[in-house]
């Protein structure tokens, strides 16, 4: 997805925001609220990540953590 650098910031912030909110009113085990948090936060740091290569030539100095659960 494309967009302006300083939008996709605030979504990623926003992102982030979510999923700590939902990580510290969890109460034990797995919680759908955090994969869907984290699911959301992941888009967020992809979107911003592009918006920043497109409109700045820079990369993140991170990237995602490979989940090994994806490579099945």
């Amino acid at each position: 997805m494309s967009r302006q650098p300083r939008e996709a910031l605030q979504q990623f912030i926003a992102a982030l925001e979510r999923h700590y909110e939902a990580m510290s009113t969890k109460h034990g085990g797995s919680s759908a609220a955090v994969e869907h948090a984290y699911e959301v936060l992941k888009d967020a740091f992809l979107d911003y990540e592009e918006a920043v290569d497109q409109s700045f030539e820079e990369w993140l100095p991170f990237e995602l953590a490979d989940n090994e659960e994806d490579a099945d």
